[in-house]
């Protein structure tokens, strides 16, 4: 079985298994959480920011499109495994005779960005391939983040309905203001902390230096505990301490995320032009399909023009061509910075071929279209 396929089996295995796992302790713990009522109404509060912000990183990830299972496998490691195990180690740490204050500061921002983060380091390790840089390390943190922050929220909300959470009597209006606070105010605190853990592994992936490749996973991973840290502490101080730490840091923060991340995206398009421009003068690719590719109106529209001309199979052939071209556009793009993978050869020529067997079935606008 070649390398690249024995690493993608004992990444689902692994994935698969502790995902498993992860559920059952998670439906333990959130069972003895609540009554059911109060765990309904939180699982439906809960799920109201997952989708605004699923769409958000799915957008980001819109000119290499990462694997859907890869990015579910994201999400349920945040809450299941991820949360699961944080659970696990702050309970060790607690029965060790940490104070609460120490649990909320230290503690919980130390594990759960260990255990988020741990996705992208099984990434890193087994499936490197599907990492081509810093964008992809934010979109893969972000679902990680989101799926934790989920089921992290069942539960508070659901100890702030049940006033089991040591802040007073519980019931709606309690209900109401940790909602608005966790889901409305802040639904983006866990994506943007291990969103810098994404950023050292997207750095450690284009690094030509292998201390840096070992530096920068390890540099976000102190960043985002240091970001959580902060977030947490705030709390300590009362309701003006935290607005004080949200409103000058942690919101600014979120925004400087956002500006980077769209920075990168644009400069998508640029890089897999001069990837694709030297890929043609090589032979892999006619360089009159590279406009077609590099824009993503342009994909839209060739796609549109493929199922008007060809039907549905037509339009899965341009779909398939498009991915091939992408894909090798990453690829090439990293061979030319050298930091290309070690089966970099065998992944190009697949996509080539790819390439070379669907390219005499499809067209592209003003183009001819083929006869079969």
């Amino acid at each position: 079985m070649p390398r690249r396929r024995r690493d993608s089996v004992a990444f689902t295995v692994v994935v698969t298994a502790l995902v498993l796992l992860g559920a059952v302790v998670m439906a333990v713990v959130i069972a003895f959480s609540g009554a059911p009522g109060s765990l309904v109404v939180a699982a439906l509060l809960a799920a109201l920011p997952v989708g605004p912000l699923v769409g958000c990183f799915m957008w980001l990830d819109r000119y290499e499109p990462e694997p859907r299972s890869l990015l579910v496998g994201g999400l349920l490691w945040g809450a299941f495994v991820a949360t699961a195990a944080a659970l696990i180690f702050q309970g060790i740490g607690i029965a060790g005779g940490a104070s609460d204050e120490a649990s909320l500061a230290f503690l919980a921002p130390v594990t759960e960005e260990a255990t988020k983060g741990a996705f992208l380091v099984l990434l890193l390790w087994w499936r490197r391939h599907e990492l081509d840089g810093i964008l992809d390390g934010i979109v893969y943190a972000g679902m990680v983040g989101i799926g934790f922050a989920f089921t992290e929220n069942i539960l508070y909300l659901a100890a702030a309905y049940n006033g089991t959470d040591g802040l007073g009597p519980g019931g709606t209006e309690a209900l109401t203001g940790t909602f608005i606070l966790r889901c409305l105010l802040s639904p983006f605190a866990h994506p943007l902390f291990t969103a810098f853990i994404g950023i050292g592994v997207g750095l450690a992936v284009t690094s030509r230096n292998a201390a840096a490749r070992f530096l920068a996973p390890v540099g976000g991973y102190v960043l985002a505990v240091m970001a959580h840290s902060l977030w947490n502490s705030s709390t300590l101080g009362g309701p003006g301490n935290f607005f004080v730490v949200y409103g000058t840091l942690m919101l600014p923060a979120f925004i400087a995320l956002i500006a980077f991340a769209l920075y990168r995206r644009g400069s998508e398009k640029g890089m897999m032009a001069a990837a694709l421009e030297d890929a043609s003068r090589r032979g892999l690719i006619p360089a009159t399909d590279i406009p077609w590719l590099v824009d993503l109106r342009a994909r839209r529209r060739a796609r549109l023009y493929a199922r008007q001309a060809g039907g549905p199979q037509a339009e899965r052939a341009m779909r398939e061509y498009q991915s091939a071209a992408i894909e090798l556009a990453y690829l090439h793009h990293r061979y030319l910075r050298g930091t290309a993978p070690h089966d970099f050869a065998q992944r190009g020529q697949e996509h080539v071929v790819t390439l070379n067997a669907v390219r005499p079935y499809i067209s592209f606008p003003g183009q001819v279209v083929p006869t079969r």
